[in-house]
């Protein structure tokens, strides 16, 4: 069941400018961020959480008053929801902030990572870090791969990793290029099953044919379906080329990985059907 955050009297006004068949209390429920009966719970456990992280009583009230994401955390902590998505407004990092506050990581993981899919002619292809980790060391990066090809598992999928590189197979030794062989050695030790191959370029990735030809023995068999980009500026871009010259602005995400509840953080560009498809990928995690 649908919970929305916000004024009531805002929510209705848009239901009935888009002329939508929504009732309160029938079709969703909403946590009235004026009043509601649990604010005083809510930011008196906040404060708790936070007192030794420079949150005053003070500051917890207001931000517990205005912030969606922080209330939406917190009644999934509480047991009031069970799975939260926020981001359409503002910045990845901004919402990701409350969510570690409150929810903070599942057990093992010590990083967060942004997922993306594209559906795309004939493929679908899942792309990772395209929100959180700016620079990712080895070791993120590694565990990032792990929990990206869970989640790719998880669509009925067998991952087959790319670790991708402006870099073919040690022709450079930049330090991205570096980072993504030394990725490659982590992945080899941790995840021995895993069809992981790389440093490579982008299109022995998605080639498998072209890539038989430049290297015969390649670990990886078939087209790659994850690509594992060394920093978020070949992620992003990456992402966002293809979905737009390929994939008909047509994507699921971002997933964010790493979180002990679930929580997913979208963006601004988000469209309606990409948050039904949230919903859908949210209601099958929880």
């Amino acid at each position: 069941r649908p919970i929305l955050i916000g004024r009531p009297a805002v929510i209705e006004q848009r239901i009935a400018r888009y002329g939508l068949r929504l009732v309160a209390g029938q079709d969703y429920t909403v946590v009235n961020t004026d009043h509601d009966e649990r604010y005083r719970d809510f930011w008196q456990e906040y404060h708790k959480m936070m007192s030794r992280k420079g949150i005053t009583e003070q500051m917890a009230k207001l931000e517990m008053r205005r912030r969606t994401t922080l209330i939406g955390a917190m009644m999934v902590k509480k047991g009031e929801a069970d799975g939260m998505i926020c981001g359409t407004v503002s910045t990845t990092h901004r919402h990701l902030h409350f969510i570690d506050q409150v929810i903070g990581k599942k057990q093992g993981a010590r990083v967060y990572a942004a997922m993306n899919a594209l559906v795309l002619p004939n493929r679908q292809i899942f792309l990772v870090d395209t929100h959180v980790n700016v620079d990712p060391t080895p070791e993120q990066l590694a565990e990032i791969t792990i929990m990206a090809a869970e989640e790719v598992r998880r669509f009925g999928i067998e991952p087959k990793v790319a670790l991708v590189s402006h870099s073919n197979f040690g022709s450079s030794n930049a330090p991205s290029a570096q980072k993504m062989r030394d990725t490659l050695a982590i992945l080899r030790e941790r995840a021995p099953e895993l069809q992981v191959d790389g440093e490579m370029h982008g299109d022995l990735a998605l080639d498998a044919n072209l890539r038989r030809e430049v290297l015969p023995d390649s670990t990886l068999e078939g087209d790659a379906n994850l690509l594992v980009l060394p920093n978020i500026d070949a992620a992003n871009i990456s992402y966002n080329l293809l979905k737009t010259a390929a994939g008909n602005n047509i994507a699921i995400g971002p997933m964010l990985l790493g979180a002990a509840r679930p929580v997913h953080v979208l963006t601004a560009s988000a469209t309606v059907r990409r948050i039904v498809n949230m919903t859908a990928l949210l209601v099958a995690d929880v």
